[in-house]
């Protein structure tokens, strides 16, 4: 039995290249299977090359298959990452972060081009102190060739689709499980995929479907690229690390199933993936108690991940917001944010920027911010509007009906009194709205109970651990003798150490007498003045 190419074919010319009997032809940019010369690569492969050489497998046998799919034989995959059924450790780091935004905003992050006209997105760290710089491979197929053939077409970024922040944030949870990932690898199937993204419960999609979507996701998640040069951060020292993958695709394997035609039938799929060099500075637990490399971890819940799935389509804007808040609460869950911000995080600053001098795009930006943030209180992420320069007079009309009571007859009590008002619940916005919302913040955001449970253990952990810093960096306590000493020793008189560590003579005096004993700061400077070890 014989292939057909669908519609979905990304034109990419490998399943031509390799197919043993020509059978594959082009015609108007269009691709197509002579049927008469497909014979399914019998006495030549194994496996049907189109399929396998195909970035998202899209030649189908040209009669669909009937029955159950079968189980076979794969190899032996990574243990699962959600074991509670809720959360997972994930790397999350800087690199990581950026990364996740390269995904999510390909299309209206400030991309550039260097001198060979070669996208890249230069992101600066510390205060410009040090920057990352991610460029796109536009080889989808990262198998077919080791040489990088960089994105240089600003239309392709809008070919990224949102939803392979998902599978980028799995292997960030996949590579907190490795003891060394930037030389380990880990395997995940398309089963253990599609029970993540949740895809398991998509009837709609046939199974066909399913393995196309996870295989063109995967293997744009591996296409970025980064070269990070990382300035000096406590007692790290700085670091650069040279242009390679986040995450590195080692080998796929199909699953075929032959049906009694003697066709095969794509049924399943296997990913054999390497996180990059960056996590030998980001994600290195032996570097990291040697004070030479970071480790850098937070809490990833798995209900993002499904809700992402769901409102990718519709709501763009809040699954940056929403992705945006899983880095950025780890930082501090009572952290104000202004509303600038977070719509240059779901639209872009050219939006905004266009929003500022035409009315039309003005009103369509605010109201489609309006929905995301609806959007995101429905999925348990509550913003709070800060009553001073976030008014209920400017707030979005859904936080107003909130009010609205759930008995029939008080509600009708409701919207009577609410239409004897002066202004009513809907009213249009008042005049000059946008320029309050360019100087309003929210106080933050409530977020769901496993994701806020995280967040919490996280800051108490910090808090013991800076507790610890304290105690262990206390200076010792010197005697009084000890002190007078040292500043005969030294030649200084009473006067003259006073003056050098901010003191008075009597202050110094009393304190040689044994009055009194010093404070943590002051017993620094008199050990560094005094040379007292």
């Amino acid at each position: 039995m014989s292939y057909t190419i669908s519609d979905s074919c990304p034109t990419c010319n490998n399943c031509r290249i390799e197919c043993p009997t020509d059978a594959i032809k082009t015609e108007n940019g269009e691709y197509w299977i002579d049927q008469e010369k497909c014979n399914s690569c019998e006495g030549y492969y194994e496996e049907p090359q189109c399929v396998i050489q195909c970035p998202i497998s899209s030649p189908t046998p040209t009669q669909a298959k009937k029955g159950r799919y079968k189980n076979v034989t794969r190899i032996p995959t990574s243990p699962e990452v959600f074991i509670n059924g809720k959360n997972t450790p994930f790397a999350s780091s800087m690199i990581i972060w950026e990364a996740c935004t390269v995904l999510t905003c390909a299309s209206v992050l400030p991309w550039e081009k260097d001198s060979e006209g070669n996208l890249y997105y230069e992101r600066p760290v510390k205060q410009g102190q040090g920057t990352i710089i991610f460029r796109l491979d536009d080889n989808l197929d990262t198998q077919l060739s080791e040489e990088v053939n960089y994105l240089s077409d600003p239309i392709k970024l809008e070919c990224i689709d949102i939803r392979a922040a998902c599978l980028h944030l799995l292997f960030a949870g996949y590579a907190t499980t490795l003891e060394k990932p930037w030389e380990e690898k880990f395997v995940i199937s398309d089963q253990q995929i599609e029970q993540y993204l949740g895809l398991d419960k998509r009837k709609d999609l046939s199974k066909a479907s399913k393995l196309s979507l996870i295989k063109l996701l995967i293997q744009q998640t591996c296409q970025i690229l980064a070269t990070i040069d990382w300035p000096q951060q406590g007692k790290v020292k700085e670091f650069t690390v040279p242009e390679s993958r986040i995450w590195e695709l080692s080998e796929i394997k199909h699953h075929f199933q032959e049906d009694d035609l003697g066709c095969q039938h794509l049924i399943g799929l296997t990913f054999t993936l390497q996180p990059g060099i960056w996590a030998k500075y980001f994600l290195n637990k032996q570097g990291y108690s040697k004070r030479v490399a970071f480790y850098q971890y937070g809490s990833l819940p798995q209900f993002l991940l499904s809700s992402v799935m769901s409102i990718w389509q519709q709501h763009p804007g809040a699954v940056r917001m929403m992705l945006w808040l899983l880095f950025k609460s780890k930082m501090g869950r009572k952290q104000c944010i202004t509303i600038p911000t977070l719509m240059r995080v779901a639209y872009g600053q050219q939006r905004i920027a266009q929003a500022d001098i035409q009315r039309e795009q003005r009103k369509r930006l605010i109201r489609t911010f309006e929905s995301d943030l609806e959007v995101l209180n429905h999925y348990g992420l509550k913003p709070l509007f800060d009553p001073v320069s976030y008014p209920e007079s400017i707030q979005p009309l859904w936080v107003k009906l909130e009010q609205l009571p759930d008995d029939a007859d008080e509600a009708l009590d409701f919207w009577i009194n609410d239409g004897c008002q002066e202004h009513r619940l809907t009213d249009s916005g008042p005049r000059g709205k946008w320029n309050w919302l360019m100087k309003a913040r929210m106080l933050n955001f409530e977020l769901p109970p496993e994701w806020e449970e995280q967040l919490i253990k996280f800051e108490q952990k910090k808090q013991r651990k800076n507790k610890r810093k304290t105690l262990t960096k206390k200076p010792p306590e010197f005697t009084a003798q000890q002190i007078l000493d040292a500043r005969k020793s030294k030649g200084l008189s009473q006067r003259a150490l006073a003056k050098q560590i901010g003191k008075s003579q009597s202050w110094i005096r009393d304190l040689e007498n044994g009055r009194f004993s010093a404070k943590p700061g002051d017993r620094e400077m008199l050990q560094t003045v005094l040379e007292l070890y």
